[in-house]
């Protein structure tokens, strides 16, 4: 799309890349010898909470802050009392050691499922690595969810505890309680008003109160020894289908969370690092909560929403080495131009990298202009648990690409053959389904009581060896690199013309006028589908008639005429996932009238900031 590549260029003063030469590290990776840069257990076991909280405890980073939690109600000298919380790593292994001691008082056994719903609140972290700690399964919940979400993933997950806020509770727990039988315990914590930040004791009668909980527990705990294929993690995604598919992963998942926070966000011990992703989502989890603190990184947590203003001043108040974030913030950021930028002093961040959706070239070329260094792009699934292809530090960045495998990972274009079994594509510019070698070790185990499901996720080659299917279609070019086509069941067939909405769109955002699209196919009689776009239009800018016969023509100069939109709805907004997500489907379904599916994780408000707070 004419976009030149952008070369590596470190920052001066910065450190040098983890990942420094990617031809000579993935040719010489191994697994077994990564899994070195782990402590493990005096036994031999792996778990996550031990590498990522408790063998920095005992540590020389015992007193570093591994979670700095701001609140949504100020930032610095402008913020109330309590409202900024500091967690030093030995912090977070005391309380996370009191919640796996009380989740032993009250009788929970390992495997069983502790979820947590709660906003971004330093509770929910406690909780998620006391759960580990006692080899409970832990499984975050959006906390936006409304009632009948929450219950169908509670009943589909066996949850046995729940943790959430006396809010949330009355709001969303409550109305449901009856329904959800095997919920034994839920703790509830209580607001945020003291000036020592300490939650206020809750009234809420049928639940346990968290500060009396946890305060009442001892605050020593050894970790049990652990087998490394120990459930540890539950994520929830959704299908087009009204049930949601609960992907089991685990312990052993923390080498591929370590490894890619080194290689693919170059983590260094130290950083101050930001995930702006809820825990509600697996990059929330796995890049929110474990991988940074493997990495020994301070962790920011934001408690509030997006808005352009308060990102800004976090990024260059708390001197933010490493950022990671979602395409739909990126392009919401772009929308308001670069004024709020002026004056920002951003010369600590060091890397940039997005994840959700695939990064448009343009914001790739954006962001270089806007920040003196391009988001790096990465692409990985909840099934895949952690980062699979990634733009690296120490190379060029092509705008569109996900970029190359992560060293380890064996990744392929394959096509899917009629008996089941695929074949491996070798020719490079050939779409077709991206796939990995099955075996790393943050792949899924299962979906929860859908054993089928989980088993039509994987085909073998004619050689016999396992894949795993992404649905994601792809290309490789002849340097390795991949780029995103389109999801399987979105691409489209016009007049015998394969188009992968993803290269339409990335052309439509091209146009100054336009920060979003997402294009669907609309059944035609004549061409089998016709493209139509939905595009949002940047502040100043006008859906008038002109305007959509000016996009019109510009996509048909770049695109030619088999892959130009036949249809352009200027929209006030896109539906989406609370991830970020573009929900085309949703759209499609719109169009025409189809029944909507599973739609518990489609964000109310599409510009992409809730309109109530869940907290």
């Amino acid at each position: 799309m004419g976009f030149a590549p952008i070369p590596k260029a470190p920052r001066e003063g910065h450190a040098a890349p983890n990942l420094d030469d990617y031809d000579r590290v993935s040719a010489t990776f191994r697994w077994d010898e990564a899994e070195r840069a782990l402590e493990h257990q005096p036994g031999g076991g792996l778990n996550i909470a031990h590498e990522a909280v408790t063998r920095h405890a005992r540590g020389a980073r015992a007193q570093q802050v591994a979670i700095r939690w701001l609140g949504k109600d100020g930032l610095g000298a402008d913020a109330p009392p309590g409202a900024r919380v500091e967690l030093t790593y030995a912090d977070l292994e005391r309380e996370s050691a009191r919640f796996a001691n009380a989740l032993a008082a009250l009788g929970v056994a390992p495997g069983d499922r502790v979820f947590g719903l709660c906003p971004r609140v330093p509770e929910l972290y406690v909780a998620a690595f006391g759960a580990l700690r006692h080899r409970a399964v832990f499984s975050p919940l959006f906390s936006a969810f409304g009632p009948d979400p929450i219950a169908q993933r509670l009943e589909l997950g066996d949850a046995r505890v729940l943790v959430t806020t006396e809010r949330l509770y009355r709001r969303k727990i409550e109305p449901i309680r009856d329904r959800l039988p095997a919920l034994a315990h839920v703790v509830v914590i209580g607001d945020r008003r003291e000036p020592s930040g300490a939650p206020t004791p809750t009234s809420t009668p049928g639940t346990l109160d968290w500060r009396a909980l946890v305060g009442d527990a001892s605050d020593t705990h050894a970790i049990p020894e652990t087998d490394p294929e120990t459930p540890a993690l539950l994520h929830f995604t959704s299908g087009t289908t009204g049930t949601p598919k609960g992907a089991l992963h685990v312990h052993r998942a923390v080498l591929t969370h370590h490894v890619t926070g080194s290689l693919a966000l170059d983590l260094h011990p130290g950083d101050v690092y930001w995930c702006t992703a809820d825990p509600g989502w697996v990059t929330g989890t796995s890049y929110g909560i474990v991988a940074p603190l493997t990495n020994g990184v301070t962790m920011l947590i934001d408690e509030a929403d997006f808005d352009v203003a308060r990102w800004y001043r976090i990024l260059a108040e708390e001197k933010v080495q490493v950022w990671y974030t979602a395409p739909t913030a990126i392009r919401m950021l772009m929308r308001a131009g670069l004024e709020p930028l002026a004056g920002a002093d951003l010369s600590a961040l060091r890397f940039l990298a997005s994840v959700g959706e695939p990064l448009n070239p343009e914001a790739v070329v954006w962001s270089h202009a806007a920040f003196g260094a391009p988001f790096h792009d990465n692409w990985w699934q909840t099934e895949t648990g952690g980062i699979m292809v990634a733009n690296y530090a120490s190379m060029e960045v092509r705008p569109g690409s996900m970029g190359r495998p992560l060293p380890g990972i064996e990744a392929a274009i394959v096509e899917v053959l009629d008996d089941g079994r695929v074949k491996v594509i070798d020719a490079p510019d050939t779409e077709g389904q991206l796939a990995l070698r099955a075996g790393w070790p943050s792949m899924f185990r299962a979906y929860v009581n859908a054993e089928e499901r989980y088993r039509k996720c994987f085909a073998r080659d004619e050689a016999g060896d396992e894949w795993y299917l992404s649905g994601d279609l792809s290309r490789r070019d002849a340097d390795g690199y991949y780029w995103f086509v389109g999801r399987a069941d979105d691409v489209i067939k016009s007049a015998g013309h394969l188009i992968g909405p993803f290269e339409v769109e990335s052309v439509l955002v091209e146009h100054p006028a336009v920060v979003e699209a997402a294009v669907i196919g609309k059944p035609d009689e004549v061409a089998g589908d016709l493209i139509k776009a939905f595009v949002v239009l940047h502040r100043g800018h006008e859906g008038t008639s002109e305007l959509v016969k000016e996009l019109l023509g510009f996509a048909r100069a770049r695109l030619g005429p088999a892959a130009t939109p036949r249809e352009i709805d200027v929209v006030q907004g896109l539906p989406k996932t609370r991830s970020g997500k573009i929900m085309r489907r949703l759209l499609r379904a719109r169009e025409l009238g189809l029944p909507e599916g599973d739609t518990s994780t489609l964000e109310e408000d599409v510009g992409g900031a809730k309109k109530e707070s869940d907290s």
